[in-house]
């Protein structure tokens, strides 16, 4: 009796389909996506399991390393108020247009008296290591006590409420630099901030 032969099937298989997924897939999560912004005073934070997320708006962030503190609040609006009553305070006149560009720097470290020259530079100058020598926050010189209070003062009057404080440390940074900036929370009766640190596992 005679085999019956089989047809051969052919083994080829159409991916277009899946390479359509795999563009659409890679199209999606690019602009998604959001690039990490430059910091001006770069932070290592201590690793921790914690995931609490920081809000998105009404928050102040103090940035500590290498002895320096840096400030920034969240919303332009605030940011501008809060460097005209600084500049009132020591005696320093910003134009509109200065207004403007501090509107749009997220954080930084200089005396209110080197501001004007800060605001001058552009943003890949101003970030450059060493440009910041950070705010003035000793005892004869506590700037940093004045910007955290008038940003409070300036998110009540706007917002009707008080303004969220993050501090982000770096975790080589001594205790003695961290200290001075608490005492300063707590002389303004702020004694409930947030403590940004990295993600680690359970099982570090």
């Amino acid at each position: 009796m005679a085999k019956l032969k089989m047809s051969k099937k052919s083994t080829k298989v159409d991916m277009t389909a899946m390479c359509d997924m795999a563009f659409l897939l890679l199209s999606f999560f690019i602009m998604t996506a959001t690039a990490k912004v430059p910091e001006a005073l770069p932070v290592e934070t201590p690793a921790s399991t914690v995931q609490t997320k920081l809000p998105e708006e009404n928050l102040g962030t103090l940035s500590i390393a290498n002895s320096k503190v840096f400030y920034g609040v969240t919303g332009r609006e605030v940011r501008v108020e809060t460097l005209k009553r600084m500049g009132e305070k020591y005696g320093v006149a910003f134009t509109d247009d200065e207004q403007k560009k501090f509107s749009l720097i997220d954080g930084f470290g200089v005396d209110i008296r080197q501001m004007k020259q800060l605001i001058a530079m552009k943003n890949e100058d101003r970030m450059k290591e060493n440009v910041q020598p950070g705010i003035p926050y000793d005892s004869i010189n506590n700037q940093l006590t004045d910007w955290i209070q008038i940003s409070r003062n300036v998110t009540k009057d706007l917002d009707q409420k008080d303004l969220d404080i993050a501090i982000k440390g770096d975790a080589k940074e001594e205790y003695p630099t961290v200290k001075k900036v608490l005492d300063i929370l707590q002389k303004q009766s702020k004694n409930n901030f947030f403590l940004v640190t990295g993600l680690r596992s359970e099982d570090f």
